[in-house]
């Protein structure tokens, strides 16, 4: 088997880091950070601050991609999870009631998600990993370069921060948003092909609250059938469930809007809560208590990075992972899902293909045309049409019309925004289904949203009716209560 060096020692890391040793391979991780505290990782979560990973402060969720992967291709750490206290929702049980067209494709038995924090469940990962027989983690180490063939084609090995050079034959980037393969290639003098881009147009504020009474039944019902909440015409407030009675609330908002800053406050945080559907039940006094301040993160944008693209020119053996590879849209709640794919897929790749070269770098590239590259133009597209529309709102415009989805699927046609084919599945459940499906991560937009059966049904589809008692405040009212509460 050949030599692997893993470079970045969070959830993508130590996932392809289990991918690879289960295989046989040979694997030392690195990990700039000290290592996680010890003791039950339900427990340990609670305390682990990581200053230098700031989106594991924020709301995560693993949706169905995610479980199918576990579920086939690591049991263990699936059970695991279960035995920390992470929760197995059915996402038909949200199936809304006025399903009047095929209720019956609600019942999907791989809709199905893992509420439970992200540091627990990579808590749950390192303990794995850290035990394996042939895999190496080390901590406290920085990567500063790339050891490159004489050629310029295949990588060597890489060079820590203490000046140890560690041969390979495989480099794995699993740095996250840093995606420092450029950096890497920039020193050894390779150019790296220009990222895509698309907007977010997003800056999340999150808090961690636990309930107290984690045995009761919960405040209110999961709407979104893993979440509660909404994405409304000028924010979005989200609700995850997680292990013991942990749950995340994020709250999105257009980055450029100075009047919702007051979010970071907790009391104008709480109002706004206490405003939204679904969410509100959850901080009713004595429902539940914060477990750490609000959270602030603008969000970057979309990003398919070049290097993983036919547009670069090849270097053998090295590999970006998760968001190294590409950055899609944290609202949707994908990005731990399509990092255990991209891990386990790679995997199987280099099983497929052993030696470093074309063929292997081309199995990359591929890879992520397939897995990556579809929900990278979805989101993107979904990012314009959401911007038009919050910023609409804070005008005090009436919201556009739903419109075709840029760049989405072939030929430029686009596809329905997914306010009008959520509109559609409130009453038609082969529409609930495959949206579902998209938003669940199991099937890529252009599957579920180019088919005629399903664009046909959308347009066909009853009228929405309006959920008796559901409404989300208005501008002026959410504004309102952030500036009656703030400091309260």
């Amino acid at each position: 088997m050949t030599r692997t060096v893993i470079v970045g020692g969070s959830l993508t890391g130590l996932a392809t880091a289990l991918a690879l040793g289960e295989r046989g391979h040979r694997v030392t991780v690195l990990e700039r950070s000290a290592p996680p505290p010890e003791g039950p990782p339900g427990k340990a979560a609670d305390g682990w601050e990581r200053p230098l990973v700031p989106q594991s402060q924020q709301s995560h969720t693993l949706t169905s991609l995610g479980v199918k992967v576990l579920a086939e291709r690591a049991p263990a750490i699936l059970a695991d999870a279960l035995a920390e206290g992470a929760r197995m929702h059915a996402v038909g049980d949200a199936a809304p009631p006025t399903l009047s067209r095929s209720p019956e494709a609600a019942n999907d038995p791989e809709l199905r998600a893992l509420a439970v924090r992200r540091a627990t469940l990579e808590l749950v990962l390192h303990a794995a990993v850290r035990t394996m027989p042939g895999v190496s983690l080390r901590h406290g180490t920085t990567v500063r370069g790339l050891v490159v063939a004489p050629a310029g084609r295949a990588v060597a090995g890489v060079l820590t921060d203490r000046g140890e050079r560690i041969p390979a034959e495989t480099v794995v980037d699993a740095t996250g948003r840093r995606a420092e393969h450029r950096r890497w290639l920039e020193a050894a003098g390779l150019p790296s092909a220009t990222d895509l881009t698309g907007p977010t147009a997003l800056r999340v504020f999150s808090r961690f609250y636990r309930l107290r009474d984690a045995t009761a039944p919960a405040p209110g019902p999961l709407n979104r059938g893993n979440a509660a909440g909404g994405i409304w015409d000028h924010y979005a407030a989200v609700l995850h469930p997680a292990e013991d009675g942990v749950f995340a609330l994020s709250f999105g908002v257009l980055p450029g809007d100075p009047a919702t800053t007051a979010l970071r406050d907790a009391g104008a945080f709480t109002a706004a809560a206490r405003l939204s559907p679904y969410v509100a039940p959850w901080l009713e006094p004595g429902a539940s208590e914060p477990l750490a301040p609000v959270r602030v993160m603008t969000v970057p944008p979309n990003l398919l990075r070049g290097t993983v693209t036919a547009r670069q020119r090849p270097v053998h053996g090295l590999f970006p992972v998760g968001d190294a590879a590409c950055v899609t849209d944290p609202i949707f709640g994908r990005g731990m899902s399509l990092a255990f794919a991209h891990a386990f897929r790679l995997a199987d790749l280099l099983d497929a293909e052993p030696r470093p070269g074309d063929a292997q770098s081309a199995g990359a590239v591929g890879l992520v045309d397939e897995l990556l590259r579809p929900w990278f133009v979805h989101d993107s597209g979904e990012g314009v049409v959401r911007r038009v529309r919050w910023r609409a709102a804070t005008r005090g415009a009436a919201a556009p019309a739903p419109t075709p989805v840029p760049l989405a699927a072939p030929a430029g046609r686009g596809h329905p925004a997914l306010s009008e084919v959520a509109a559609a599945a409130t009453t038609d459940g082969l529409v609930w289904r495959g949206l579902h499906r998209v938003l669940m991560s199991l099937d890529p937009p252009g599957t579920v949203f180019d088919d005629p059966v399903f664009r046909e049904r959308v347009r066909t589809a009853p009228p929405a009716r309006p959920t008796p008692g559901v409404r989300p405040p208005s501008r002026a009212e959410l504004l309102e209560a952030l500036t009656a509460r703030k400091g309260a």
